[in-house]
């Protein structure tokens, strides 16, 4: 079927039906560039990437450059001379006899790539055949007999007109080695094609192309600061500094980009803040100290001050620049995709992404000092589906980035239609051609690595310009978040061959595409599925869980903290952090990030605490229980009680909660009153509890074991007073009743007598009490009540401990005070 629209000299390809073949002949295309130079088994690769074959092609062919002239990638037209430099080797067993390296003409019959399908299907070729047309006896280079493993460059100038292209499109362009194995004659051992796009008599009007430039990095600020006043920044490493400086990753990408006109500069507002933070004095964590907190023995000095003051001020130079246009993702770009398939529902996600949003502008126009544009969404590759955009909407993103494997076309459209499309709910994707955003996803290392890139990207865009001439469309280009060196490089070539003089580019911001009319018929159907293979490095729901309940245990920290503006704003960025993009290619860094702002937290609410203790002897009914309350932080804490619980009221009652207010680094003693009423042991739990609206409890509770041992002792004291005083009280009775009868009285009225005789006893108890006292009262004058010793010498509510040893109170038999 003839795809054309009948306009153009380039039809193109049906999206819907196509965009699984391109994906993967584009994919085969790039890993080509891995394949080794003496690989035995055969493979069919893209052009431009070594075909490697055994038995009748031993020969692995690869294409590095093709150059207009000895210049950079240029548009190429008829009158033109293409040189094509690349490398041959022997990657068979058996020694290449009489070799040169040749390039072919198309055939005559077909020699244009009409299609966008035709280009695709160029791509899946393997072995040498007919349809690659003919070879051309000049240009040719001899490269002689090759031995197992022996490799040899080559450099072929070839004349535009001579590979009979001259309408503008695409051709093939294939170069193979010609030779013997044996005595056989001479035929093709390998070949590697690539694309030659040429730009001939007939133009379009240039298609506006929109390339997102990523400048993300995984999080290294923490949640530790250092506890002097200003707060000093920690990193969890100083591997930024490498990148920052010379061919550092991030430096070529800001002076690689600072070149390009119209770019849209995509940037993680993290990375500014931490650069930022490197520009004064910080400190580095030493390895196997990520929970705990900063301190001098356990980092070091940053070396990045001047490598960082450098970089950002390079940065705002380019940002700045006229037709710049600058996306501020959310703060430190969290993981979409994982949020809606595993934390959608969490308590305070919503919130946690929204202020990511809006920090994420904040930061990023307060750093560079330009507007920012900070509704854009870009999940995880691109990748979208149901959930993920209505997270990212929920978020604030108005527009989503969206690769086009993600929202196929139909097969009713015979073109390739505008980046911009309409979704629903406000939202407008704008969508990266499938094939365009393969072609920048993985590291493009090496120059034939590059070449192909370039080559395939410049014979696309030619196709989709010309499908419509005079229409054109809005295109996005949408690399890795991982934009390498090589991959940046591959991409400014092609974007600077494409848009030159008669180019059909023109570089666009992303907000110029974003805002083009949807093309009718276009797909705007956001599937229910999402893509298997991304799945697996997702953030799961357990760890998901477990950074959102970072959030409320800073809450109840800073409840009880008198500086918690120290604290609340290095974890909630650390909490955002925790679910960064970026950890998808890092996950082992990602865990151990996640896991050290946790164990630092819990360090941090265990540093206010009750000290552990084991058994505490009672000795007797009443006393005084002392427990110990410490403060480890580096500031003072309030808004605290301590509170006792005993297990077995009806055996021992403690007093009642008392406040707790701690300086810095200090430790008090509190003292409960204790009742016991039987001897034995009772388990107690010491508490410590937020105060004010909704109390909750701070910490695990301390058990510890009352061993009561005098109260049966005193009991028997007791009454064995009482039936003493009896008896007395009965003798006394009986003398005076002896003494009346022998004076002659008689007892008219026993009940009269006994009346007599108890005044008779109050005279005699009162005497006994102003003259000698009873054993009792001799007990209590010679040692005060517990009541009276507290009131009279020790204070009764708290006492500092901090110059007093608490190691016996947190020993396994502890004494109290009584």
């Amino acid at each position: 079927m003839d795809e054309r629209t009948g306009r153009g000299a380039a039809g193109a390809g049906r999206r819907g039906r196509w965009t699984g073949r391109l994906a993967r002949s584009t994919a085969a295309l790039l890993a080509g560039g891995l394949v080794g130079a003496l690989a035995a088994a055969p493979a069919a690769a893209g052009p431009g990437t070594l075909v490697t074959a055994s038995g009748e092609y031993p020969a692995a062919v690869q294409i590095d450059t093709v150059q207009v002239g000895t210049g950079a990638p240029q548009i190429v037209h008829e009158n033109d001379t293409v040189t094509i430099t690349g490398k041959v080797t022997n990657s068979g067993s058996e020694k290449l006899k009489s070799s040169k390296v040749m390039v072919r003409v198309p055939n005559p019959g077909k020699p244009m790539l009409a299609t966008r399908s035709d280009i695709d299907m160029m791509g899946s070729w393997g072995s040498p055949s007919a349809k690659d047309g003919t070879p051309l006896e000049n240009p040719a280079q001899d490269v002689g007999d090759l031995d197992p493993g022996q490799s040899k460059d080559f450099s072929l100038p070839v004349p535009v007109s001579a590979l009979g292209a001259k309408e503008t499109g695409s051709y093939e362009l294939a170069v193979d080695l010609w030779g013997r194995t044996g005595d056989d004659k001479a035929h093709s051992l390998g070949i590697a094609r690539t694309y030659l796009p040429v730009q001939g008599r007939t133009t379009a009007k240039p298609s506006p192309v929109a390339v997102v430039w990523p400048l993300t990095h995984a999080p290294v600020l923490v949640a530790q600061t250092m506890p002097d006043q200003d707060q000093t920044p920690v990193l969890r490493d100083d591997s930024l500094v490498g990148e920052l400086t010379g061919d550092g990753r991030l430096n070529q990408l800001v002076e690689i980009g600072a070149n390009m006109p119209n770019l849209t500069w995509a940037i993680d507002p993290d990375l500014l803040d931490t650069v930022l933070a490197m520009t004064k004095t910080y400190r580095v964590q030493k390895p196997g100290t990520s929970g705990e907190s900063a301190r001098d023995d356990n980092t070091v000095p940053g070396t990045g001050r001047d490598a960082a003051t450098a970089w950002l001020a390079k940065l705002k130079a380019a940002v700045s620049k006229s037709g710049s246009e600058v996306v501020s993702l959310p703060y430190a770009d969290p993981d979409l995709a994982s949020i809606a398939h595993n934390g959608a529902k969490l308590n305070g996600m919503d919130n946690a992404l929204r202020k990511a949003m809006t920090a994420g502008q904040v930061t990023t126009e307060g750093r560079l000092q330009v507007n920012a544009q900070s509704d854009v969404a870009w999940p995880y590759r691109g990748l979208l589906d149901q959930r993920t955009a209505a997270v990212a909407n929920a978020a604030g993103g108005r527009l989503v980035l969206v690769n086009g494997a993600s929202m196929p076309e139909s097969d009713k459209l015979t073109y390739t239609p505008g980046a911009a499309r309409p979704i629903g709910n406000g939202q407008t994707a704008v969508v990266s051609d499938a094939v365009l955003a393969s072609l920048f996803q993985g590291d493009l290392g090496t120059a034939h690595d590059r070449t192909a890139a370039q080559q395939r990207f410049l014979a696309e865009t030619l196709a989709i310009a010309h499908q419509e001439p005079e229409h054109p469309r809005g295109v996005l280009v949408l690399p890795s978040r991982s934009l390498t060196v090589g991959t940046a490089l591959a991409l400014r070539d092609s974007m600077q061959a494409a848009s030159g003089s008669g180019g059909w580019v023109t570089p666009a911001t992303l907000q110029k595409v974003s805002e083009m009319p949807a093309d009718p018929g276009v797909n705007t159907d956001v599937p229910n599925d999402y893509p298997g293979d991304a799945t697996g490095a997702e953030l799961s729901s357990a760890e998901l869980t477990a950074t959102m309940g970072i959030q409320d245990g800073v809450d109840q920290l800073m409840m009880i903290l008198t500086q918690p503006e120290r604290v609340r704003g290095p974890f909630s960025a650390a909490m955002v952090r925790s679910m960064s993009t970026s950890w998808r290619d890092q996950q082992k860094a990602g865990v151990d990030y996640r896991a050290g702002v946790q164990r630092y937290l819990d360090n941090l609410k265990s540093a206010v605490r009750v000290p552990k203790k084991s058994t505490v002897t009672l000795p007797g009914d009443n006393a005084t229980l002392l427990i110990s309350v410490k403060n480890d932080l580096t500031q003072a804490v309030g808004n605290l009680e301590l509170r006792l619980y005993s297990s077995q009221q009806n055996r021992l009652l403690v007093g009642d909660n008392q406040p707790v207010v701690l300086d810095a680094t200090t430790s008090r003693t509190f003292r409960f009153p204790a009742e016991a009423q039987v001897n034995g042991q009772v388990k107690v739990n010491a508490e410590l509890w937020t105060t004010g609206p909704n109390p909750r409890r701070y910490g695990e509770p301390v058990e510890f074991v009352v061993d009561v041992t005098s109260v049966a002792s005193g009991v028997t004291y007791v009454i064995a007073s009482g039936t003493a005083l009896m008896i007395l009280a009965g003798l006394r009775f009986y003398l005076q009743r002896k003494k009346r009868k022998a004076a002659g009285e008689i007892d008219e009225d026993p009940e009269r007598l006994l009346s007599d005789a108890e005044g008779g006893d109050d005279g005699d108890a009162q005497a006994d009490a102003d003259g000698k006292p009873t054993d009792a009262q001799a007990d209590a004058d010679a040692k005060p009540t517990d009541a009276q010793a507290d009131a009279g010498g020790k204070p009764t509510d708290a006492e500092p401990s901090s110059d007093r040893d608490d190691s016996d109170r947190v020993s396994g038999d502890e004494k109290v005070d009584h």
